[in-house]
């Protein structure tokens, strides 16, 4: 009987990469995920769970927000064999407006079984705050 191999973190983290500009973000995570943001600003929530809810707020964001490209990626893996940093740069452009966007992140992602099973964001929560009103009118609409 084979066991079962699986991606390692780091490569869950290429992937992760790739599909937050190609889509498919949700499949990335376990159905059960915890994602905490401490630093969201308002209207974000701090702490969500659950695959389905994560793949119905991507949707939304989808009519919002198209994203293009990473860049400036750095991968730290950990003592821990199931948790890497990753640091990046996510650039896109709001969809309503075509202005461009540019968000830096820092996020500390736990894998098991070649998904997501948590991940703790911390995004630069000035990175979006010329665009809030924008994003918040499109997201509630």
């Amino acid at each position: 009987m084979s066991v079962p191999t699986y991606p390692t973190p780091r490569e869950v983290v290429d992937r992760f990469l790739r599909a937050s500009v190609d889509g498919g973000l949700a499949d990335m995570y376990a159905p059960d995920v915890v994602i905490e943001i401490p630093f969201a600003p308002p209207g974000i929530p701090r702490r969500s769970q659950g695959r389905e809810e994560l793949r119905a707020r991507f949707k939304a964001a989808e009519g919002v927000l198209r994203w293009e490209r990473t860049e400036n990626v750095l991968v730290h893996e950990t003592a821990d064999p199931e948790v890497v940093i990753v640091e990046y740069d996510i650039h896109g452009s709001l969809v309503a407006s075509g202005r461009s966007v540019v968000l830096s992140y820092i996020m500390v992602i736990r894998v098991r079984d070649g998904l997501i099973v948590h991940s703790r964001d911390y995004g630069n929560p000035m990175g979006m705050e010329e665009f809030r009103e924008e994003l918040m009118s499109a997201l509630n609409s």
